[in-house]
């Protein structure tokens, strides 16, 4: 990958890709490793961009594929082996409590209703959530009032 690529047209668009990335992982190396196969696989997939979305919507699509796959990578190798990991070493971003409680309640929701709420929290109007998704606009305001119930019973309770 070119560092002019990175610089230009990932660089600008790192916040969703540390927030999805984010999501969808429980520990700094996790992290990394999702980070690093979505920007790759955003390089590679670049001249398939076909201007019928904004740049940072592809970029979007791409990440949570990302995630979603290697998410489901990880759990089969989890469940072929057993590994006991105590996270020990975390970075700033792992630091803010609040933050991390946000992330764990995320991390409760379904694998769908994750995508839809981290759009929702980027702004993204439910027009464009819902054609990321896939489904209609309307479909994707009721789905976003039941996350927003389910996450705050979640932080309510803490996470548990």
């Amino acid at each position: 990958m070119s560092n002019d690529f990175y610089i230009t047209s990932i660089l600008p668009h790192a916040g969703i890709i540390i927030k999805i990335c984010r999501a969808y992982t429980d520990s700094e190396e996790d992290f990394e490793d999702f980070y690093q196969e979505a920007c790759l696989q955003i390089w590679k997939s670049r001249d398939a961009f076909q201007n019928k979305s904004k740049w940072s919507t592809w970029i979007y699509r791409i990440t949570l594929n990302v995630c979603l796959t290697l998410s489901k990578k990880n759990k089969r190798r989890a469940n072929r082996i057993e590994v006991f990991h105590e996270e020990t070493d975390k970075n700033a971003a792992f630091e803010d409590e609040n933050l991390n409680l946000l992330y764990d309640a995320i991390k409760k929701l379904s694998e769908l209703d994750r995508a839809i709420i981290l759009l929702y929290l980027e702004e993204n109007p439910n027009k464009e959530i819902a054609a990321i998704i896939g489904t209609s606009a309307n479909n994707i305001g009721v789905r976003i009032n039941r996350i927003k119930k389910q996450l705050k019973i979640l932080l309510d309770g803490k996470i548990n």
